[in-house]
Protein backbone atom coordinates (compact mmCIF):
# COMPACT_ATOMS: atom_id res chain seq x y z
CA UNK A 1 0.00 0.00 0.00
CA UNK A 2 1.82 3.03 -1.09
CA UNK A 3 1.76 6.65 1.16
CA UNK A 4 -1.48 8.50 -1.02
CA UNK A 5 -3.67 4.71 -0.26
CA UNK A 6 -2.78 4.89 2.81
CA UNK A 7 -3.88 8.39 3.76
CA UNK A 8 -7.12 7.97 1.95
CA UNK A 9 -7.72 4.99 4.15
CA UNK A 10 -6.92 6.83 7.43
CA UNK A 11 -9.39 9.88 6.07
CA UNK A 12 -12.11 7.48 5.27
CA UNK A 13 -11.74 5.71 8.67
CA UNK A 14 -11.28 8.94 10.51
CA UNK A 15 -14.11 10.27 8.95
CA UNK A 16 -16.52 6.97 9.27
CA UNK A 17 -15.97 7.80 13.28
CA UNK A 18 -16.77 11.18 12.84
CA UNK A 19 -19.95 10.34 11.11
CA UNK A 20 -20.59 8.13 14.26
CA UNK A 21 -20.21 10.81 16.65
CA UNK A 22 -22.15 13.11 15.26
CA UNK A 23 -25.30 10.70 13.93
CA UNK A 24 -25.21 9.40 17.81
CA UNK A 25 -25.70 13.50 19.09
CA UNK A 26 -28.00 14.12 16.39
CA UNK A 27 -30.21 11.27 17.14
CA UNK A 28 -29.92 12.37 20.93
CA UNK A 29 -31.51 15.70 20.21
CA UNK A 30 -34.47 14.65 19.60
CA UNK A 31 -37.30 17.24 21.28
CA UNK A 32 -38.36 20.54 19.76
CA UNK A 33 -38.53 23.63 21.31
CA UNK A 34 -38.52 27.16 21.02
CA UNK A 35 -34.67 28.21 22.11
CA UNK A 36 -33.33 31.55 23.77
CA UNK A 37 -29.94 32.67 22.55
CA UNK A 38 -27.94 35.30 23.83
CA UNK A 39 -25.32 36.77 21.77
CA UNK A 40 -23.14 38.97 23.72
CA UNK A 41 -19.31 40.06 24.46
CA UNK A 42 -17.55 42.71 23.57
CA UNK A 43 -17.04 41.77 19.95
CA UNK A 44 -18.30 43.41 16.51
CA UNK A 45 -21.41 40.82 15.26
CA UNK A 46 -23.95 40.16 17.96
CA UNK A 47 -26.70 42.53 16.02
CA UNK A 48 -26.01 41.08 12.81
CA UNK A 49 -25.64 37.68 13.68
CA UNK A 50 -29.19 38.12 15.24
CA UNK A 51 -30.36 39.80 11.86
CA UNK A 52 -28.56 36.50 9.90
CA UNK A 53 -31.36 34.81 12.03
CA UNK A 54 -34.07 36.90 10.89
CA UNK A 55 -33.49 36.02 7.01
CA UNK A 56 -33.24 32.62 7.94
CA UNK A 57 -36.20 32.31 10.29
CA UNK A 58 -38.33 34.30 7.05
CA UNK A 59 -36.30 31.87 4.46
CA UNK A 60 -38.51 29.59 6.77
CA UNK A 61 -41.71 31.34 6.00
CA UNK A 62 -41.48 32.24 9.99
CA UNK A 63 -42.77 35.06 11.26
CA UNK A 64 -40.37 37.78 13.01
CA UNK A 65 -40.23 39.96 15.55
CA UNK A 66 -37.67 42.73 16.11
CA UNK A 67 -37.38 44.70 19.07
CA UNK A 68 -34.28 47.55 19.54
CA UNK A 69 -33.56 48.83 22.77
CA UNK A 70 -30.99 51.93 23.41
CA UNK A 71 -30.07 52.40 19.91
CA UNK A 72 -32.24 55.40 18.44
CA UNK A 73 -31.04 55.40 14.85
CA UNK A 74 -33.46 54.51 12.07
CA UNK A 75 -31.08 54.63 9.29
CA UNK A 76 -29.16 51.26 9.59
CA UNK A 77 -29.14 48.89 6.52
CA UNK A 78 -30.84 46.12 8.33
CA UNK A 79 -33.85 48.07 9.03
CA UNK A 80 -34.06 49.38 5.31
CA UNK A 81 -34.53 46.33 4.26
CA UNK A 82 -36.00 44.04 6.56
CA UNK A 83 -38.95 46.30 7.33
CA UNK A 84 -39.92 46.13 3.34
CA UNK A 85 -39.88 42.14 4.05
CA UNK A 86 -43.57 40.91 4.44
CA UNK A 87 -44.10 39.32 8.08
CA UNK A 88 -41.42 41.50 9.76
CA UNK A 89 -42.39 43.60 12.89
CA UNK A 90 -39.87 46.32 13.73
CA UNK A 91 -39.97 48.53 16.87
CA UNK A 92 -36.83 51.06 17.31
CA UNK A 93 -37.64 51.47 21.11
CA UNK A 94 -34.53 53.71 22.21
CA UNK A 95 -33.36 57.54 22.03
CA UNK A 96 -29.49 56.85 21.26
CA UNK A 97 -26.83 55.62 23.32
CA UNK A 98 -26.51 57.17 27.09
CA UNK A 99 -23.61 59.21 26.29
CA UNK A 100 -26.07 61.00 23.86
CA UNK A 101 -28.66 61.02 26.31
CA UNK A 102 -27.75 61.73 29.15
CA UNK A 103 -30.54 61.29 31.19
CA UNK A 104 -31.40 58.45 33.94
CA UNK A 105 -34.82 59.01 34.56
CA UNK A 106 -36.08 59.21 30.72
CA UNK A 107 -33.57 56.37 29.52
CA UNK A 108 -35.27 54.38 32.48
CA UNK A 109 -38.88 55.01 31.53
CA UNK A 110 -37.81 54.41 27.49
CA UNK A 111 -36.94 51.50 28.29
CA UNK A 112 -39.80 50.34 30.45
CA UNK A 113 -42.39 51.60 27.40
CA UNK A 114 -40.03 49.15 24.67
CA UNK A 115 -40.65 46.61 27.12
CA UNK A 116 -44.19 46.84 27.28
CA UNK A 117 -43.97 46.46 23.33
CA UNK A 118 -41.50 43.76 23.71
CA UNK A 119 -43.96 42.13 25.91
CA UNK A 120 -46.71 41.80 22.83
CA UNK A 121 -44.05 40.23 20.40
CA UNK A 122 -43.24 37.67 23.23
CA UNK A 123 -47.17 37.28 24.22
CA UNK A 124 -47.61 36.41 20.30
CA UNK A 125 -47.67 32.56 19.20
CA UNK A 126 -47.88 33.65 15.43
CA UNK A 127 -44.46 35.27 15.75
CA UNK A 128 -42.03 32.40 15.41
CA UNK A 129 -38.64 34.34 15.81
CA UNK A 130 -38.25 37.63 18.52
CA UNK A 131 -35.07 39.45 18.57
CA UNK A 132 -34.53 41.98 21.44
CA UNK A 133 -31.62 43.84 20.18
CA UNK A 134 -28.95 45.85 23.04
CA UNK A 135 -31.31 44.39 25.56
CA UNK A 136 -28.52 43.51 27.65
CA UNK A 137 -27.58 47.41 28.59
CA UNK A 138 -31.18 48.07 30.26
CA UNK A 139 -30.65 44.81 32.13
CA UNK A 140 -27.13 46.19 32.99
CA UNK A 141 -28.19 49.72 34.11
CA UNK A 142 -31.46 48.09 36.05
CA UNK A 143 -33.88 50.27 33.72
CA UNK A 144 -36.02 46.77 33.72
CA UNK A 145 -36.10 44.08 36.51
CA UNK A 146 -34.02 41.11 35.07
CA UNK A 147 -36.66 38.62 36.57
CA UNK A 148 -39.27 40.11 35.59
CA UNK A 149 -37.69 40.09 31.94
CA UNK A 150 -37.01 36.23 32.63
CA UNK A 151 -40.17 35.43 33.78
CA UNK A 152 -41.71 37.61 30.60
CA UNK A 153 -39.26 35.20 28.30
CA UNK A 154 -40.54 32.03 30.20
CA UNK A 155 -43.96 32.77 29.63
CA UNK A 156 -43.69 33.19 25.80
CA UNK A 157 -45.59 30.51 23.43
CA UNK A 158 -43.78 27.23 23.25
CA UNK A 159 -42.16 27.35 19.91
CA UNK A 160 -41.05 30.60 19.67
CA UNK A 161 -37.42 31.63 19.52
CA UNK A 162 -35.56 34.85 20.80
CA UNK A 163 -32.30 36.30 20.02
CA UNK A 164 -30.73 38.47 22.65
CA UNK A 165 -28.13 40.65 22.10
CA UNK A 166 -25.41 42.89 23.61
CA UNK A 167 -22.39 43.16 26.08
CA UNK A 168 -22.36 42.58 29.51
CA UNK A 169 -25.03 39.76 29.44
CA UNK A 170 -26.46 39.18 33.36
CA UNK A 171 -25.02 35.94 34.33
CA UNK A 172 -28.90 35.07 35.48
CA UNK A 173 -29.85 35.45 31.54
CA UNK A 174 -26.83 33.15 30.69
CA UNK A 175 -28.21 30.72 32.92
CA UNK A 176 -32.07 30.85 31.30
CA UNK A 177 -30.18 30.85 27.88
CA UNK A 178 -30.20 27.63 25.57
CA UNK A 179 -27.40 28.67 23.74
CA UNK A 180 -24.75 31.37 24.49
CA UNK A 181 -22.16 32.86 22.18
CA UNK A 182 -19.74 35.32 23.28
CA UNK A 183 -17.75 37.30 20.28
CA UNK A 184 -14.54 38.41 21.72
CA UNK A 185 -12.89 41.96 20.58
CA UNK A 186 -9.59 40.97 18.37
CA UNK A 187 -9.19 44.22 16.45
CA UNK A 188 -11.63 46.85 15.19
CA UNK A 189 -10.88 49.27 12.37
CA UNK A 190 -12.65 52.21 14.47
CA UNK A 191 -9.63 51.91 16.87
CA UNK A 192 -7.71 52.91 13.48
CA UNK A 193 -9.82 56.01 12.95
CA UNK A 194 -12.08 54.16 10.53
CA UNK A 195 -15.48 55.59 10.82
CA UNK A 196 -18.88 53.33 10.76
CA UNK A 197 -19.26 52.00 7.43
CA UNK A 198 -22.44 51.61 5.27
CA UNK A 199 -23.22 48.19 4.34
CA UNK A 200 -20.47 46.78 7.42
CA UNK A 201 -21.06 48.68 10.70
CA UNK A 202 -24.46 50.70 10.04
Amino acid sequence: MNETTERTARHAARMARKKGVIDAAIARADREQGVLLVLTGNGKGKSSSAFGMVARALGHGMRVGVAQFVKGRADTGEEAFFRRQPGVTWHVLGEGYTWETQNLARDSATAQAGWAVARQLLADPAIGLVVLDELTYVLKYGWLDTAAVLADLAARPPMQHVVVTGRGAPAALLAAADTVSEIADLKHAWRAGVKAQAGVDL
